[in-house]
Formats: C-alpha cells, structure tokens, sequence
C-alpha cells in the first residue's frame, strides 16, 4: 500500500510540513510513502478555460504521484477559520482518475487550540467531485510549534499525539485496502458512464 502526504501551507519549512514529515516517516504499516509540499511546486490557479494540465509540467509530476497512491492525507493549517487555499486549489484540479474512491485522512494543524475548522470544511464541501472517501479517523494538531520536534515524545501530550497518529494510520491502512476492489470496478467501467456521473449532487 502506497502513501501520499500532502501538507498544504503557504509557507516553506512550515510547521505542517514538519508534522507530514513526521507521519511520512513513520507510515505505520504502509510499504511506501512520500511527502507532498504544495508550496515547493508553485502550481497554477485553477481556471476551466485553460489546459493548465499539459501546460504544467509541476502539476503532471503531482497527479501521477497522486494516482499511485493506495491512500492520501491531507494536511492544511487553519488560517482565518478556514483550509488553506493551495489545498482548495489542488482539490480543484484533480480528476476522478487519480481519486476516485481512494481514502483519505483529513489533517488540520493550529499553533493554538483551534485547528477544528478546516477539517470541517474540506469534509463538506471540498471533496465533492473528487470523489475521495473521507475516513472517519482525522486528526487535529493543536499547539503544533510545541509537539513532533524530537525523536522521542518529549511530555505526554507529544506521546499521545504519536499514539494518535499510528492508530490513525493503521487505519487509513485498512480502508485502503478494503476500497481497492471498489477502484478496479470503477476503472473497469466504461468511461463514458463515469463522465456521465462524474460530480456530485
């Protein structure tokens, strides 16, 4: 089963992309994974009237890296209540071929207590023509400056959060493995009848 981390920050050497390091890292269970920073490949705005796909060689490197993951996760602070936009962005661009009935974990990240919000918003209406399959486990890393700098949990807070982490991805294991019979029916479908209903309601 194969991994993709996807950390979603604005900024480089974030604090997000310190936390995906981390779980890219310690995949649990996974055979593979890789870490993502969107903000390293400078992708363009989605806009419906351009063929940015062939005219981005940084977007075709990211879209066949998501279409062999088994499973994704991604990650994006909370900024002003809400997820950041180069992940709304990403979830723009990408098509059913590369997402389809694939899980993924949704990660908010805070430097206080909050952190809640883009979890909540990318659950209800960011992952609706990607058809992507939110698992129930997510997580929510609060004080993020304060956890995951070490090798080893530093206080007990910093243990749990670990703890956390490990359960939650030898979960998102498990669905990817379940959904795998789903996604060969999907492909093996005629493509015609995939366009046919290929957004959500």
């Amino acid at each position: 089963m194969k991994l993709l981390v996807i950390s979603g920050s604005h900024r480089k050497d974030s604090q997000t992309a310190k936390a995906a390091k981390y779980i890219n890292e310690n995949k649990n269970t996974f055979s593979h994974s890789q870490h993502i920073d969107l903000c390293e490949y400078g992708l363009p705005f989605w806009d419906p009237l351009t063929d940015f796909k062939k005219e981005s060689v940084a977007w075709q490197s990211l879209s066949t890296k998501i279409k062999e993951a088994d499973a994704l996760i991604l990650m994006t602070p909370e900024w002003a209540g809400t997820a950041s936009p180069l992940i709304k962005n990403l979830l723009l661009m990408i098509d059913l071929t590369g997402t389809a009935h694939k899980p993924v974990m949704l990660v908010g990240t805070s430097s206080g207590i909050n952190g809640a919000y883009p979890v909540a918003e990318l659950r209800m209406n960011a992952l609706k023509n990607t058809k992507l399959i939110p698992v129930p486990d997510y997580l929510i890393i609060r004080h993020i400056d304060q956890v995951l700098n070490t090798q080893h949990a530093i206080d007990e807070q910093d243990a749990n959060l670990r703890k956390r982490i490990h359960y939650c991805l030898e979960m998102l294991n498990h669905y990817a493995q379940a959904m795998l019979p789903v996604r060969e029916i999907f492909h093996a479908q005629n493509q015609q009848l995939q366009n046919k209903y290929a957004y959500g309601m």
